[in-house]
């Protein structure tokens, strides 16, 4: 008979053997008598114990002992967040799961809905909206592109490729949410009611830009629409939706924060400094990420080895879901449930959109330097978020080929007037290069601008004519 029954594979075998030849009905019978009716000290040295006797006797010490053994195994220990269960195991957590997080989708790529598929209804208005607002985006897109080739821009970025993401998210929120974009998220700003000829007033820098002039093309701003100005620095605008939410909280506001990054602003130390503050102080912010495969030219592969950034949300404790961003039906009701959740439970949510960025990251790249044509070409065809929600909404009888003429032989008319109005207004005066930040501006400040005029008045052919002094 072995000395030491260390583990519950030798208790097992024993208990077992006794089971089988002393006629107990099973392991646990035979432990329990054995526990209840063996003696518990040692024999009397006077006594010589028979065989069986020392082996009974030997028997109740060793399974006392593993009893013990057990015990300790299942303690646990009442650590700060709950208890932890102790093992005496040697076992890492893996690096990954054996399966990828599965993307919630409700139309497949012909516009065809799943079968089963589980989504917030959508009424014919917000439907025809939503895709309405769709072709206006992708129309104001490349009209401000070529405007940007032509030398009539500065700079301009599209959001070609991601207009389910802009415009299904702006419809499943409320207008008093308040929005921290990226800057590839017009569309919010759209749905809103920004106009068209404001779009061009700001892209175009002119005295009736609410920024003044002071901003690069596209970064929008909207303190009516309550939409955040853009900020060009990466992920920056995280941790701000995040204060403003807890904001919201404290205020006993129906309503929540909601900011937009791409895959490339998840390599941000603010991306997850704002995960980790929005899920300690249980703010009621929607982070939603555009990962559309490439942060300029550095692809996912080279940014994290992670399965995309949905799984980073758990290591936080936030409750997070992927989505094919372009499945405009499947994003907007993702961004509804998860509204409903943040507001409803003050908790945050992450939201990673699977998309593609068809165009270029901005005018100042040229992505075919890193990526085939011929991927951009497959995305832009087999994968487009307007034909597939069209395709949806005609299913319906929402929508026709007569409607579709219309809407975009209006849009761009509306677009070139608006870009005709913006380029022969005029310039905002030079002084508001240095107003909005002081109310006194300090000595340092009067002196840069002193220096500009007298710059300016010493070489004019080098500054703009149009710009008042």
């Amino acid at each position: 008979m072995a000395q030491h029954l260390k583990s519950s594979s030798s208790k097992s075998i024993f208990l077992n053997i006794l089971r089988h030849n002393l006629g107990f009905g099973s392991p646990t019978h035979a432990s329990r008598h054995l526990r209840h009716n063996l003696p518990h000290r040692p024999l009397s040295t006077h006594v010589s114990p028979n065989p069986i006797t020392r082996l009974c006797t030997t028997v109740a010490e060793k399974l006392s002992s593993i009893g013990s053994h057990e015990d300790a195994n299942a303690q646990v220990m009442d650590f700060p967040g709950g208890k932890v269960a102790f093992t005496p195991e040697i076992r890492f957590i893996s690096e990954s799961n054996e399966e990828r997080v599965p993307c919630y989708r409700v139309l497949d790529d012909n516009g065809q809905q799943v079968t089963n598929s589980r989504f917030v209804p959508v009424s014919e208005e917000v439907a025809v909206k939503m895709y309405s607002d769709m072709v206006t985006l992708q129309i104001m897109d490349n009209i401000f592109y070529e405007a940007q080739r032509q030398g009539r821009l500065s700079f301009y970025a599209t959001a070609v490729g991601e207009e389910a993401i802009n415009i299904a998210s702006a419809a499943a929120l409320s207008p008093q949410d308040v929005i921290f974009p990226q800057y590839r998220e017009p569309g919010l700003l759209l749905w809103r009611g920004f106009t068209l000829q404001e779009f061009a007033n700001q892209c175009f820098g002119n005295k009736a830009d609410y920024g003044k002039g002071r901003q690069m093309p596209v970064h929008y701003g909207s303190n009516k629409l309550n939409y955040f100005t853009v900020s060009a620095t990466i992920a920056t605008q995280l941790p701000n939706a995040v204060g403003a939410a807890y904001s919201l909280k404290m205020d006993g506001k129906d309503a929540c924060a909601v900011t937009f990054f791409g895959d490339g602003g998840s390599s941000e130390g603010d991306f997850h400094g704002a995960l980790n503050f929005a899920a300690v102080m249980e703010a009621p912010v929607l982070f939603i990420c555009r990962n559309n495969g490439w942060a300029i030219s550095t692809p996912t592969s080279d940014q994290f080895r992670s399965d995309g950034v949905v799984v980073k949300g758990r290591a936080y404790g936030i409750r997070s879901i992927r989505v094919d961003g372009n499945d405009a039906l499947a994003m907007y009701s993702a961004v509804h449930e998860a509204r409903e959740m943040a507001v409803r439970e003050h908790r945050p949510i992450l939201i990673e959109a699977l998309t593609y960025r068809v165009g270029h990251h901005s005018t100042s790249d040229d992505s075919t330097r890193y990526r085939s044509a011929d991927e951009i070409e497959w995305w832009n065809k087999a994968r487009n978020p307007l034909s597939r929600f069209r395709t949806w909404v005609e299913s319906n009888g929402w929508w026709s080929d007569e409607a579709e003429s219309d809407l975009r032989s209006r849009i761009k008319k509306e677009m070139l007037e608006a870009i005709r109005v913006a380029e022969k207004t005029e310039k905002p005066n030079l002084n508001h290069m240095f107003s909005d930040v002081y109310d006194v501006p300090p000595l340092n400040l009067r002196e840069q601008e002193l220096l500009v005029r007298q710059t300016i008045k010493s070489h004019p052919q080098d500054y703009p004519s149009d710009v008042p002094l």
